[in-house]
Formats: C-alpha cells, structure tokens, sequence
C-alpha cells in the first residue's frame, strides 16, 4: 500500500536499446542536463557495467564507493550510493565493472526482476525531491534491462540513423511488451529519439521517414545531429551543454528536453 503522507515521485525513464553506439548514455546524461538546465531536478541511473554515465559526469571510478551494484544486489540505501554531479540539479547513481556479474548474482533471488523498481521507491529519495529519473540501462536485453523496465514509467529508445537501425528496434518493442503483459502493466513507450542524424545524408533521410512511417507520433520530433561537440564533450567528462553550450548537439538536446516536458504537461491533463 502506498504512503499518502510521502510526495509524488518522479517520472522513471528507462533509456534503452539492445544495440550499443547509439547514443544512449550521451542522450542520458545530455538530456538530464537539459532538464536540469530548465530547473527541474535530476537523478540518472547508471545501470550498464561500462560505467560511462558515470565518468561522462566526471564521477572518477576511484570515488564510485558505492554503486548500483551495492543498491540491487546490496540493498544499499539509495542516498548512499547517488552523489552529486558538477551540473546542478542532476545527481548520478554511478556504475561500475561490478555490475557485469550482477545478471547471474539476481537469478537466484525470487524478486529478481524487481530490485531496481523498489530500490527507486525507497523513502530515502524523497530527500532530492526529484522531477526525472532516467536509467542508463546496458546494451544488451539483460536482467538489468528487464529491471530498469520495471522500475519504469516509460522508456526512450535512441535510434542511430543507419540502415539496420529498425531492425533492431522490433526486438525491444517485444521485450517492452512481454513486461507490459507481466510485471508492469504501467509502462509505456516514451519515444523514439533519432541519433547521430546528418540532414545531408540520404540514408538519414530515409531511416526518418521509415521511422515516421511505421511509428508515427511515437517518434520525437526532435532529432539528435551528428556534432562534434557532442563526441568531444565526454573526454572534459561533461555534457554537451556544459562543453559547447551554443552547439548544435546542446541546442537539440534543449529542443528534446523541452518536447519531453510539453508531453509530460499534456498526460497530466
């Protein structure tokens, strides 16, 4: 039974796809900076072993004393393990490689697929007074996606501008499903984010429209370019925001982070 005396939680989007290099951790930590820019509060999840949400926020592996390894597996207080990132208003749940061997450590516990949602609906979050929560999950359909799916809300699915990009998408279409039907009748797609998108190319082109086509209002309008800036802003371990706050990358995140909002405003009417 919930508490009526505690607030309303935040909004839980997993960041999704079973593909890696599409831009899902750059999307994460550019989005939530976005928001956050915007004034709204932030926690981001790192839950893919390779811990790039993490450094991408300028969290160094040696202060990763406690993780999301620790708040699944542990059951680690969950102020114990989110830590301040440099952008204000945007906290980090860091990872690191510890969480490789998580998939096989959850199988035997019988709320396996649930450890990440009651991790995020611990009382001890209620402290950041969070608007967003979006969860890096790991680029495979793993244990630790199928939690970050039924911790969730909804999920945003980054989708690279390239010729197999759908292809891949109908799988994680069916895993969404497959959790809708079992262990969160609740969740529902967010959207699909069209990523490292050269308006010149025509592949670009045509990968939009096929999306649009067999998507329809599911996909953002809001496209992600292919910049520069956005590639280099990891290596200073900052957004692009931060980085290059007048580039092309930072102007379209702001442009997704504002559309999101406008959705959100519009369901809770």
């Amino acid at each position: 039974m919930s508490d009526p005396s505690r607030p309303p939680g935040p909004k839980i989007i997993a960041i999704a796809n079973q593909k890696g290099g599409v831009g899902k951790t750059t999307t994460a930590i550019n989005l939530g900076a976005a928001l956050a820019e915007m004034g709204f509060r932030v926690l981001l999840v790192d839950l893919d072993p390779q811990g790039n949400a993490s450094t991408g926020l300028g969290v160094n592996r040696e202060n990763r004393r406690l993780t999301t390894y620790d708040l699944l597996l542990d059951e680690a207080p969950i102020q114990d393990v989110v830590q301040e990132s440099e952008v204000e208003g945007l906290w980090i749940a860091p990872a690191t490689t510890d969480l490789s061997s998580a998939d096989i450590e959850m199988v035997a516990n019988e709320k396996r697929s649930y450890l990440l949602h009651d991790a995020l609906r611990q009382k001890g979050i209620d402290r950041y007074e969070l608007d967003f929560v979006f969860i890096d999950c790991p680029p495979s359909l793993s244990l630790l996606t199928v939690n970050a799916m039924v911790a969730a809300h909804s999920v945003l699915v980054p989708l690279q501008s390239e010729f197999y990009a759908l292809e891949g998408l109908s799988q994680l279409l069916l895993t969404v499903r497959e959790i809708r039907e079992t262990a969160n009748p609740g969740l529902r797609m967010e959207g699909v984010v069209l990523t490292m998108y050269d308006k010149r190319n025509n592949l670009s082109r045509q990968v939009e429209a096929d999306a649009r086509e067999n998507l329809g209002q599911v996909v953002f309008s809001t496209v992600i370019p292919r910049n520069v800036r956005i590639s280099e802003a990891p290596s200073y371990a900052l957004p692009v925001l931060d980085y290059d706050s007048g580039s092309k990358g930072s102007m379209a995140y702001r442009d997704l982070a504002n559309e999101l909002v406008a959705i959100q405003t519009r369901q809770r009417r």
